[in-house]
């Protein structure tokens, strides 16, 4: 199972038995609102915080990815799921909804693929037959606790990027035909000093650059391996960045075979100045768009690398740097298995 360094290859092919995707307004003006399954527009989703309208973004990921398998949550040995609010409440009080047992994880925006890889490993090693994985992230619960709150009016530098409304969920098994997950690299910690929480991109470019790399030595392949490779948020600034550091690494990509989940899920015109982030942006875009893609056969193999910045509101006001993490996943469709 171990091959390399950091990398797992899975012999049984834990099956993506299914997937949701949900959003919230902003998203629904977006430029893959098609590829959700439940859209919002109301930011609140009717409860009275932003704290809890992202529970209930949660929770209605979680239910669709369930009703779309065809299982119920009693089905479930296993929840993985971890977010962006402090001691991730929105993952362990949506645990507390689903009562089955539970992992919580904090990887910040790199959580969708840390949750993906360490379900697709209780699977293959048969300590579960069905794992659900989520995450979770909301614009305004996100500004209040990182950086300011949206009321405030703050203005906002070029580099910042705009947090996503919305959750994605996914659910894999032993059994069954569709999207299979092949192998996981395990990302390390990366911090080269940058402390502008504003500036997340640049922080975590380093950190996807360390895990594409490590993944292409552990499994012996190239980027002529997948048909797409997706990082999770860096945005344009971090993309840009991260473009760069693989080329001086002699890794030199296509620009259409690289791209980034928090620069695909908006359109031009909306004012989210670097793009989108948080831990729903790789979530949404790869659980809807990617894998709508694959379904219908127009990707066969992707690698997906989640992007994370570890830091709190309290290693930033003891003006700590920020350490980032990435993880990647493999996905690849049952016909090329």
């Amino acid at each position: 199972m171990l091959q390399g360094q950091q990398s797992w290859i899975f012999a049984n092919r834990p099956v993506i038995l299914a997937s949701a995707a949900v959003g919230g307004p902003f998203e629904a003006r977006g430029a893959l609102a098609e590829d959700f399954d439940i859209l919002f527009d109301d930011l609140w989703l009717g409860q009275s915080s932003y704290e809890k309208a992202e529970k209930r973004l949660l929770e209605e990921a979680c239910s669709k990815a369930l009703n779309k398998a065809g299982k119920k949550k009693e089905d479930v040995q296993f929840f993985i799921s971890g977010d962006l609010l402090n001691q991730v409440i929105s993952s362990s009080f949506t645990a507390r909804t689903l009562a089955v047992p539970y992992l919580g994880i904090f990887g910040a925006c790199s959580c969708s693929m840390e949750g993906l890889s360490l379900a697709a490993l209780l699977v293959d090693s048969q300590s579960a037959e069905l794992v659900l994985a989520a995450t979770s992230s909301h614009n305004a619960a996100v500004e209040k606790q990182f950086r300011y709150p949206s009321e405030y009016g703050s203005q906002k530098p070029p580099t910042a990027q705009w947090t996503v409304t919305g959750a994605g969920a996914v659910l894999l098994g032993r059994e069954g035909t569709g999207l299979r997950v092949k192998a996981v690299t395990i990302g390390r910690v990366v911090d080269m000093g940058l402390s502008d929480p504003f500036n997340m991109g640049a922080a975590m470019a380093p950190a996807a650059v360390d895990t594409i790399q490590a993944h292409f030595r552990d499994l012996g392949v190239d980027h002529s391996h997948y048909d797409l490779i997706a990082s999770g948020d860096l945005g344009r600034v971090g993309y840009e960045i991260a473009f760069e550091l693989l080329k001086k690494n002699g890794i030199a990509m296509p620009a259409a075979k690289f791209v980034d989940c928090g620069m695909l899920i908006y359109k031009p015109e909306q004012p989210v100045i670097a793009g989108g982030s948080g831990c729903a942006c790789s979530a949404v875009v790869t659980y809807g768009h990617l894998f709508q893609r694959m379904h219908r056969k127009e990707l066969q193999k992707i690698l997906v690398v989640a992007t994370g910045a570890l830091l709190s509101p309290l290693s930033y006001q003891q003006k700590e740097s920020i350490p980032c993490i990435a993880h990647a996943v493999v996905i690849e469709n049952e016909e090329r298995a």
